[in-house]
């Protein structure tokens, strides 16, 4: 069985110094039209008390364009900026919905600096990506193949906080399900292991963050006793995204092998469904917590599951795991986090912490599916 998906493949490229001064203009015009309207937007519901819409919004940017002040607006590729303005307004339609908060202005040090193209905005041919508005083609380090036939529907340009430059593009692709699999597991999420599995199998936390914390701190030293506004400062300031690049990027790396063995070995996986904003208010564990991203793992293990086919199974977050006897369903009193091998009052079984928590969710995950 297959089904046809939207996945985004993700390149570094290298621009020339016209290239990268024309893509951080667009950045700069495509945040100034996101805050602008926002502005606009927020002005006229207050003081008005009516909407704008998207169309009205596109009127409006005609209309800047048109002015002596925002005329520059017109040295960059219309389409970036017109996905600024669609992009606002799914901001308000999820505020509106109460799936989000209210938009916010998008800072220039903070923010993502990136910009959109659409179909009619880009030409790739044969590994050449020209972009509207510049003249050469992108030198992009093509890592894996696009897949066959697959027509690429938008390309996102973006820089982040290290410098590196990256262009993702968006396709449709045909997915095979992978075939049927005999085996289900239990993933009990942690931090001395990152996961443990039903099987008794315990994968150990690589704990990125904690092994570079020495240069991350190095880099924090330096920068902090830079001068404010100085080149050596915005020298020290890149230092200290490279170390934290360097850390997410070994942690995603990291992330991806392991949901895609789960998915690959397993028909079925349970996972609990973990109050991560909440644990993050424990000040003794948060920076672990933080470091294990359990939120990311979830998130890869959702999609892939979808994707090739596999059932994912989620249960609820006050199911006691791991008071829960998984020989003989009896559930303990207490059960403080630095007990980690205890015996059942009920039938004398002695359990791993972990590897029991891991039972006690593939048997309740497998009984609600």
């Amino acid at each position: 069985m297959a089904r046809t998906v939207t996945r985004a493949f993700k390149f570094r490229f290298y621009p020339t110094p016209e290239q990268a001064e024309d893509l951080s203009r667009t950045f700069g015009c495509v945040r100034l039209v996101y805050n602008r309207m926002l502005e606009e937007r927020t002005r006229a519901y207050r003081c008005e008390g009516r909407s704008i819409s998207y169309g009205e919004s596109s009127a409006l940017l005609t209309q800047w364009k048109r002015t002596e002040d925002l005329a520059f607006l017109n040295e960059v590729s219309s389409v970036p900026l017109q996905q600024a303005l669609r992009h606002l307004q799914s901001a308000f339609v999820n505020f509106w919905a109460k799936r989000a908060g209210h938009p916010v202005f998008k800072s220039k040090r903070k923010s993502r600096a990136s910009a959109e193209y659409t179909r009619s905005a880009f030409r790739l041919k044969d590994r050449c990506l020209t972009l509207a508005k510049i003249a050469e083609p992108l030198d992009i380090v093509w890592s894996r193949p696009l897949p066959n036939g697959a027509e690429p529907t938008t390309v996102t340009v973006s820089r982040d906080a290290a410098g590196r430059w990256f262009v993702s593009v968006l396709c449709r692709e045909t997915v095979t399900h992978l075939g049927p699999a005999r085996s289900t597991v239990g993933v009990d999420a942690g931090i001395t292991s990152l996961v443990t599995l039903s099987t008794g199998e315990k994968i150990a936390n690589p704990r990125h963050e904690r092994r570079d914390r020495h240069r991350l701190a190095k880099a924090q030293r330096e920068l902090s006793r830079k001068a404010r506004g100085s080149k050596n400062r915005q020298k020290a300031r890149l230092k200290v995204a490279r170390a934290h690049a360097r850390v997410a990027d070994r942690r995603r790396d990291f992330l991806h092998k392991l949901t895609t063995r789960l998915v690959r070995e397993n028909q079925t996986v349970v996972i609990e469904d973990l109050a991560v904003g909440d644990l993050f208010g424990c000040r003794t564990l948060a920076r672990a917590i933080s470091d294990a991203a359990w939120s990311e793992l979830r998130t890869m293990l959702e999609y892939k599951s979808d994707w090739y086919g596999r059932r994912l199974v989620v249960v609820a977050r006050r199911f006691p795991s791991s008071k829960l006897c998984s020989a003989c369903g009896r559930r303990a009193d207490t059960m403080p986090l630095h007990v980690r091998d205890w015996t059942c009052g009920g039938c004398g079984a002695t359990h791993d912490r972990d590897v029991n928590a891991a039972k006690n969710l593939l048997a309740a995950g497998l009984a609600e599916s």
